[in-house]
């Protein structure tokens, strides 16, 4: 999820390269799968007619807080295009006025509204994420000393003068003007540590623990527990467009994560333990990450994905927008029982790519940091789309 949560628990190791301004999902040294296709979207993925929606076993509190996660997109999905090729603005105006004001049992407005395609082969392969809370305060305190930045005034976009005419196309890279003028690179992960922004970028709040805060920025938003017991909430605001490293898959490389003698578990616990019981060779491997994460306040009651409105956990997905509509309810069937259910995609990353590639979202608290951590799960995946399209799509 862009904008609020960097995730992806299980990918912590995958050292996924992130999309500058995405988040990249949590590198627990599982390695996912290849992209089973090299299509550009799911409509040249291939489409299929998936089971009938009565036949899933939906339970009525999973189709009532998807049917809930589904109405929350609606105000989005109507004024965006589908990067996905399934489906126009006008294909969602009749399942969200009839989301609007459904009072009957909610299952059946997924039976009554949808149908299920599978992408491609329908092969899913899903990581988790959560949001962190950890120990912050707005101002500055004594054993409160990591800042956390806004974002910087001079992190910017422009062509290094040295780019070919020829190879300027898309969107200009994100660096700063040095003190000659010239367009560089922004600072690494290991200059802001230093102290390369103090004095010269906005902190909205400090915390107490470099090891939890550079989690949360693997996460991409989170909670910060204040002094006095109240909560922020910081989600994404930018990124400084340096190259993300999973540090998961450094430890695999390095032989310190597995089953073996004096090897850390391969999980989001393993890695903050062989991070805490080495603290030199532990910041040395969070260096590696290049990647920084800026952030804003909010005040929403969650953090935002990159669809822009609050995701809940156990029932929003990150996806690749290609190939899963935003909006869209999705129905994962994995070997991992726990990630069973409906979801709704409303939030992305910058690993999450290709056909049938999820990223669950499991809220905060000790319970979701534990099931996001450890979470790769492996199944079918069946997207719900209006009804019709199929018979539009596949005549």
């Amino acid at each position: 999820m862009r904008s609020a949560l960097i995730a992806g628990a299980a990918l912590l190791l995958s050292a996924c390269a992130v999309v500058p301004d995405a988040r990249p999902p949590m590198d627990t040294g599982v390695v996912p799968p290849p992209p089973a296709t090299l299509a550009d979207n799911a409509l040249s993925a291939g489409l299929t007619a998936g089971p009938d929606i009565a036949s899933l076993p939906i339970g009525s509190q999973d189709a009532a807080a998807a049917l809930s996660a589904f109405r929350a997109s609606c105000d989005k999905i109507l004024f965006r295009d589908d990067a996905s090729g399934l489906t126009s603005r006008l294909d969602w105006q009749g399942p969200c006025l009839a989301a609007t004001n459904w009072s009957s049992e909610p299952r059946l407005f997924f039976t009554s509204q949808f149908e299920t395609a599978v992408v491609g082969e329908g092969k899913a392969f899903a990581t988790g994420y959560f949001e962190p809370e950890i120990l912050g305060s707005r101002t500055r305190a004594p054993g409160y000393d990591v800042p956390v930045y806004a974002m910087p005034t001079d992190l910017v976009r422009a062509w290094p003068d040295d780019t070919p005419e020829a190879e300027r196309t898309g969107r200009p890279p994100l660096g700063r003007y040095d003190e000659s003028g010239k367009f560089v690179p922004y600072f690494e992960r290991a200059e802001i540590v230093a102290g390369a922004l103090e004095g010269k970028v906005p902190v909205i709040a400090w915390a107490a623990d470099p090891v939890e805060f550079f989690f949360l920025q693997i996460q991409g938003s989170g909670l910060l527990r204040q002094p006095d017991g109240s909560v922020m909430r910081i989600g994404y605001a930018g990124q400084n467009g340096r190259e993300y490293v999973g540090v998961g898959s450094v430890m695999r490389e390095r032989g310190l994560i597995g089953d073996g003698p004096g090897q850390y578990p391969g999980s989001m616990q393993g890695i903050i333990q062989y991070i805490r019981d080495n603290p030199a060779e532990g910041e040395t491997l969070m260096n590696l990450n290049k990647s920084w994460i800026f952030f804003r306040e909010l005040t929403t009651d969650g953090p935002l994905g990159s669809l822009e409105v609050p995701v809940r956990g156990r029932d929003s997905v990150a996806v690749d927008p290609k190939f899963v509509p935003y909006g869209a309810p999705v129905w994962l069937d994995l070997d991992r029982d726990v990630a069973d259910g409906l979801w709704v995609a409303q939030d992305t990353g910058g690993a999450i790519k290709g056909a049938n590639r999820f990223d669950t979202f499991w809220g905060n608290g000790a319970d979701a940091r534990e099931i996001a951590g450890g979470m790769s799960g492996r199944g079918k995946a069946y997207i719900l789309l209006p009804k019709g399209t199929l018979a539009r799509l596949t005549p």
